[in-house]
């Protein structure tokens, strides 16, 4: 599958989680960051899109410790959380 058909398809799963929440967090943190990602990267993301999405948002926020195989510079990124607009 060439780099436009697998982003594309990793847009439409990271903003259809299930609940706005995790839409917003997972995919705010792809469209603020997939544009520069490498081969490496969007696979790590492919294989995050497998897990929970309450595990995602947790590691996230911080409330529970990420697990060695997900930390790294992507999950620092994604605990920024500058990508989330604030909703009134």
């Amino acid at each position: 599958m060439d780099r436009h058909t697998r982003l594309k398809r990793l847009r439409f799963r990271a903003w259809h989680r299930g609940t706005k929440e995790a839409d917003l967090l997972i995919g705010g943190f792809f469209d603020a960051h997939s544009a520069r990602w490498s081969d490496e990267e969007i696979a790590w993301f492919e294989a995050l899109l497998e897990e929970q999405d309450v595990d995602i948002m947790a590691w996230a926020i911080g409330s529970i410790a990420v697990p060695p195989h997900w930390d790294g510079p992507m999950m620092t990124q994604m605990k920024n959380l500058g990508y989330v607009p604030f909703v009134e």
